[in-house]
């Protein structure tokens, strides 16, 4: 369960050949999927701001998707006809996001979009990446007032060291407008940089760094900028467990830039006058 649904991050199905795969129900974005070889936590369980990244969008409902590799080439591309994200205003003044899910005769309220692609090869490895979702906006007492446009695209590349090591960053430009399509509700730019050290064939470590340059949210143009340093340490038990410490310090944002001006706040709240915010977790994680 997540977000009070049965299946909350994936339910889909689809369909594999030779000519790539087709894929239909609640899924990733194109950003989200492509970019994940190029985030050195890979989207960790603690402490990763992926929603500043990808945006409350990042898992949609009612979307079919396509993946297909060729070569060193992955291309993939999808279509929601409904998102499903109903999330509240991020700031004081600015407007509650998102519906439902597809809404009877206006085609293009709620729908989103994306595409990317991959270049892989050898110790090198490059991806871009296109985002845009068509969120409701309601008022604060709830009325619908338009549809507005939430755009992102990315890029990120990664080197592998040897066998121990690699290195890899990106940048993520982001815009949003609200309905009548000039009005700015956001403009921000997000980077990181970070990399990944096999100490031994059991024993990694990761260390990232994120950065935000909220250029404006709301026509307020100087903002504290939020950026926050993480750490993992993971040990691997067996092919499917492993036991991780992780920590992160965040600075102008709670943790995984929770209460910061682009982000939805998941639970890491900055109490009155604080600018930072420490964290530590220590975990054991099963993947089936």
């Amino acid at each position: 369960q997540s977000q009070g649904r049965l299946f909350g991050r994936q339910a889909y199905v689809g369909l594999d050949s030779r000519y790539g795969q087709f894929l239909f129900g609640r899924q990733y974005t194109s950003l989200f999927h492509i970019m994940a070889n190029y985030s050195p936590t890979a989207y960790a369980v603690q402490y990763e701001p992926v929603v500043a990244f990808a945006g409350a969008n990042l898992r949609e409902d009612n979307t079919a998707k396509y993946i297909g590799t060729f070569g060193p080439v992955t291309a993939i591309a999808h279509w929601s006809f409904g998102t499903g994200v109903a999330l509240p205003g991020t700031s004081q003044g600015a407007p509650s996001v998102g519906g439902n899910g597809e809404v009877p005769g206006q085609f293009r309220r709620d729908s989103a979009y994306g595409l990317g692609a991959e270049y892989a090869a050898g110790p090198f490895g490059v991806a871009v990446a296109y985002d845009q979702y068509n969120p409701s906006l309601s008022s604060a007492a709830g009325a619908f007032v338009g549809t507005g446009s939430f755009k992102k695209a990315t890029i990120g590349a990664s080197y592998t060291l040897g066998a121990t090591a690699k290195i890899m960053g990106g940048y993520r430009w982001g815009q949003n407008k609200a309905q009548d399509g000039s009005t700015l509700i956001l403009r921000d730019d997000f980077f990181w940089i970070g990399g990944n050290y096999q100490v031994t064939p059991a024993l990694g470590l990761t260390l990232e760094y994120n950065y935000d340059n909220v250029k404006n949210l709301l026509g307020q143009t100087h903002l504290a900028n939020p950026w926050q340093v993480s750490f993992i340490a993971d040990y691997t038990l067996s092919k499917r467990t492993d036991l991780y410490l992780t920590t992160a310090f965040s600075k102008n944002a709670g943790l995984n830039f929770d209460t910061s001006a682009i982000s939805f706040a998941n639970g890491y709240f900055l109490a009155s006058g604080q600018s930072t915010m420490l964290g530590v977790a220590l975990g054991v994680r099963h993947k089936f």
